[in-house]
């Protein structure tokens, strides 16, 4: 069966099915408003002769709400329900990979002597945890080219700070404290200003509107002289999913002025296997372990954003660091390594993601992580085709792991990005990242990854190409409306920006 008469099929299917999930769908109010009575679901005994150890006065009615243990229970459950995640459908958020998170990952983060591992119990009781954390800095170094590895950034905003203050720490041990300036590309995540300007830097923006990808000239007008920059930050794939095909050239003549480049590692997945940033010249760089070696996203955390770092940058790396001396395996701190930035966290990292990455990695072996960057770079260049003719595409030619649309054609119609997304939760998807890159008016940045089957991502195909359609048709009205079948409806946005209630009151 061709990709073309599977599309029309499940399209004719779909006709037949309303839009949205009705079932058991269950309306589902404030714990407050179930209140039934002045009792507590659970009974204690008050207590009688007992000093507060606070040192603080006896609290009063703190205002929960007074139900039972079954409202309790059903409650939170039925909330649980509403939770979009990777494990009820398609999530194709670009720049944000959610993708599957492998059962034998999380078994294997269950094993008792990984899951009740405590950072203060004596490192002989915990030599394989430390030998698990020391292969994935091994295994991270070898992917990336990059040999000094810390693993205890907890997040991937956490890295790219870890990494900065490497950088800084490496110009103030040289005496190149003068260094002030951090150049960024206009496309970057938020978090790159972010965290030069935290590291007291000035940021000078290097344009790439024209084409979705700096180029030698653009980079060489903002370098400038040189000789107050301290380095670039740069994500490669970029946030227009795009492969900075200068960026050699450009790395050269960075390092040429004395500047490192920092990698914004969030993109690794489109490379894993296939490219070393170290080989493009990075120095330093974060991986989020979440995006590109499975471990869960979203939610709160836990996160891991590791880093590497080129030989000559290692000793000013954050600590610890597991080391390995004979057949043991250590923890060193700042009192072995004298040139670190520091330490960035109470302990070691998140230890639990460290396990989930290491096991991803091993099961997959060298073939099977090129393979993710293939099937990553697939799956979004297939989207592209599908779609490019029924939305613009600002930039030509293939994509990298994720494909940039805009609302240019339906937007003229009255539909805008924000429409369109609408319409997906109507038709049971969640929808792709809206409105980023900024540099591109009515974004939408859709990332399939690796681990979508063909049969989801031609449902979401499907459900574009209808929207599409519909909008050529003039049939627009609706599309202001959706989603109806939802939990919730459309917020007014500009209401509740305006207007915020920021706490429910009786």
């Amino acid at each position: 069966m061709t990709a073309e008469r599977k599309i029309v099929e499940i399209s004719e299917a779909m006709e037949e099915i309303p839009g949205g999930n009705r079932g058991l769908l269950y309306e589902e109010n404030l714990l407050w408003e179930k209140e039934r009575s002045d009792e507590p679901g659970v009974d204690l005994p008050e207590p009688e002769g007992i000093k507060l150890r606070t040192g603080q006065p006896a609290r009063g009615d703190i205002g929960l709400p007074q139900v039972s243990e079954p409202q309790v229970m059903r409650h939170f459950v039925r909330l649980s329900t509403w939770n979009y995640s990777i494990d009820h459908g398609f999530f194709p958020l670009g720049s944000c990979t959610m993708k599957h998170n492998p059962r034998l990952n999380e078994k294997i983060a269950r094993f008792p002597g990984f899951a009740h591992v405590h950072p203060l119990q004596p490192e002989s009781t915990a030599q394989g945890a430390l030998r698990v954390m020391f292969e994935l800095q091994e295994i991270l170094g070898e992917l990336t080219g990059l040999p000094g590895v810390c693993l205890a950034p907890a997040a991937g905003a956490h890295g790219e700070l870890a990494g900065i203050m490497t950088i800084r720490r490496a110009h103030d041990a040289k005496g190149q404290s003068h260094r002030n300036i951090m150049l960024v590309p206009d496309s970057a995540h938020g978090t790159n200003p972010a965290t030069a300007a935290m590291c007291g830097y000035e940021l000078k923006v290097i344009p790439t509107k024209e084409t979705g990808r700096m180029t030698v000239a653009a980079f060489k007008e903002a370098l400038g002289d040189g000789k107050n920059v301290a380095g670039m930050m740069v994500t490669n794939p970029n946030t227009c999913g795009l492969f900075e095909s200068d960026i050699l050239e450009i790395s050269k003549l960075l390092h040429e002025a004395g500047g490192y480049f920092y990698g914004d590692g969030a993109n690794f997945n489109a490379l894993v296997g296939k490219a070393r940033p170290g080989a493009l010249g990075v120095d330093v760089m974060h991986i989020n372990l979440h995006k590109t070696f499975s471990t869960p996203h979203g939610g709160g955390g836990p996160g891991s954003g590791p880093i590497c770092v080129t030989k000559d940058l290692a000793p000013y790396l954050p600590v610890p660091v597991v080391e390995k001396r004979g057949e043991t395996f250590r923890l060193a701190y700042e009192d072995e390594r004298k040139e670190t930035m520091g330490r960035l966290k109470g302990f070691t990292g998140q230890f639990g993601m460290h396990v989930r990455a290491l096991s991803y990695i091993l099961s997959h072996g060298a073939d099977g992580l090129k393979q993710v960057a293939e099937d990553a770079v697939l799956s979004a260049n297939y989207i592209l085709s599908q779609l490019k003719g029924d939305y613009h595409a600002p930039f030509g030619g293939p994509c990298m792991h994720e494909c940039l649309l805009t609302d240019k054609f339906q937007k003229d119609s009255g539909v805008t990005t924000i429409d369109i997304a609408k319409t997906l939760c109507e038709n049971g998807i969640h929808p792709m990242t809206v409105y980023f890159p900024l540099v591109v008016a009515g974004a939408m940045l859709i990332e399939p990854t690796e681990t979508e089957s063909k049969d989801s991502i031609d449902r979401f195909i499907t459900v574009m190409k209808k929207i599409a359609a519909d909008v050529k048709a003039g049939d627009t009205d609706k599309f202001h409306n959706f989603p109806e079948n939802t939990p919730r409806q459309r917020l007014d946005e500009v209401t509740a920006a305006r207007e915020p209630k920021l706490r429910w009151r009786a």
